[in-house]
């Protein structure tokens, strides 16, 4: 079979990337062709994503793409969960974007909290987050009640640019499952969920399994004869797709970012009131299958630390240098709590630890080596506890922690989670989200059978190294 050129666009809360990805003899190249740094911008209390500049940024890496390499064959594209863009029926946007990090529905999560959440976690399988769709679309439903008619369909971040390349509004899968508003016993959306947080039922279609075709991209010029892919819209299920798990079921999965999400694929669900009080998710693969997780606070802890120093790393040899660094110095005796919803999007990072700190009578760290060792430790103690409640709610044993993301290359993490899990830890050295997006798509164009077929062929060829737990 010649060789299949295929294109990820992958966007993170922190920054998004476009990758070129060749599929040639049961082998994967990836070359990255695009970065560049997204965050939320603040206009009053309020926060939202600038649309317009991500649009601009996938345009001029889908158009370097094309310059580099010949016979483009599909475009897939992954993002962070949960936000997504209200549209009229011509697909115009009618009211602004608001980033998760937005307090604004702060208020309706503690009345869930009050009244409500075990019936909602017993429909949706999703615990109680502020930054949930359902109570994003509750909150603007609820300040706006016009939004109700002007909009006609809600579609989520990587349905939105889906449809800008290729014109199709659909609702993929994977990333409706984070939504809280999809039924945790079947593949469809939750009627009762949608009644009880008052959303128009209408805005959403169908919800689509992936991978699948959409048609061809019409959105971009010189892009003809290339197909539109739907792969898995949330990019952490497509990070889980990239992983060479075993096929027995024994791994463990570790997305490490600007969040830690630690989970394992499941024929069926975790719930019940033990579930919902560790907070289990159960998020979705793009083609159903369960995905039971937990989340914390990831590296976002660290990325906000940063900026409170003047002296921090400015390349990779510095970043590695600072990691020894932290790695040299003695355990802190106490750790933060990587739960904690204070540290969700404070004004100073930095204040905030010391807070924590301070409450539990801890010494503080005296530098930016010093912060990176509390964090990774804290994150490891996290990931340790997830590890904990799955064996016990899944009544299994898991064998390994197969990790990837920005935190795999980040040595004192990943020995720090290896230590407090005692399991070993598989650091894999590749762009998860934007290997499991070219993936979906080499599955959708029929160039390879399924997905265990593809993580069997990419897990014999990749880079990794294995951190042992130390007693």
């Amino acid at each position: 079979m010649k060789p299949a050129t295929c294109v990820a666009v992958d966007l993170g809360a922190t920054s998004g990337r476009v990758v070129v990805g060749v599929w040639h003899e049961r082998r994967l190249d990836t070359y990255e062709v695009h970065r560049f740094p997204n965050k939320f911008r603040s206009l009053g209390s309020q926060a939202y994503w600038d649309v317009p500049f991500l649009w601009e940024e996938v345009r001029k890496g889908l158009a370097d793409a094309k310059d580099r390499f010949e016979n483009i064959v599909s475009v897939g594209v992954d993002t962070w969960a949960v936000d997504h863009v209200l549209v009229n029926a011509k697909g115009r946007l009618v009211y602004p974007v608001h980033s998760y990090r937005d307090s604004r529905t702060q208020g309706l999560s503690a009345e869930l909290d009050r009244s409500g959440l075990e019936r909602i976690y017993a429909l949706t399988g999703v615990p109680n987050y502020a930054y949930n769709t359902s109570l994003q679309l509750k909150e603007t439903l609820e300040s706006c009640p016009a939004i109700a008619d002007a909009a006609s369909r809600c579609l989520f971040l990587s349905d939105y640019f889906n449809f800008l390349i290729s014109g199709r509004m659909e609702n993929e899968f994977s990333i409706c499952s984070h939504s809280q508003l999809i039924n945790v016993a079947g593949k469809t959306w939750s009627r009762d969920a949608f009644e009880f947080f008052g959303i128009p039922r209408h805005w959403f279609s169908k919800p689509a399994l992936s991978p699948a075709r959409l048609g061809p991209v019409t959105g971009l010029p010189g892009f003809g004869g290339v197909q539109s892919i739907l792969v898995p819209g949330h990019d952490t299920a497509c990070a889980y797709a990239a992983m060479p798990a075993a096929e027995d079921g024994s791994d463990l999965y570790l997305s490490s970012g600007t969040w830690s999400l630690l989970g394992f694929e499941s024929k069926v669900p975790l719930t019940g009131l033990e579930a919902l009080k560790a907070r289990v998710s159960n998020e979705r693969m793009g083609n159903g299958g369960y995905r039971p997780l937990r989340s914390c606070l990831g590296l976002w802890l660290l990325e906000q630390t940063l900026p409170h120093f003047t002296s921090r790393p400015a390349n990779p040899m510095a970043w590695e240098r600072l990691i020894l660094d932290a790695a040299m110095l003695p355990p802190p005796k106490i750790l933060i709590d990587v739960t904690d919803p204070t540290l969700f999007n404070p004004p100073n990072m930095r204040a905030a630890i010391d807070g924590q700190l301070r409450k539990a009578r801890a010494k503080l760290p005296r530098n930016l080596a010093g912060y990176m060792r509390l964090i990774c430790d804290s994150l490891g103690r996290g990931h340790a506890q997830a590890v904990g409640t799955f064996e016990r709610l899944a009544k299994r044993k898991f064998k390994r922690i197969l990790m990837v993301g920005g935190g795999s290359k980040n040595s004192l993490l990943c020995q720090s989670t290896a230590d407090a899990a005692q399991l070993p830890v598989v650091s894999f050295s590749l762009e998860g989200a934007a290997v499991g997006n070219l993936g979906s798509q080499i599955i959708a164009l029929g160039a390879v059978e399924d997905l265990a077929t593809f993580r069997r062929d990419i897990g014999s060829r990749l880079e990794m190294k294995t951190y042992q737990p130390r007693n």
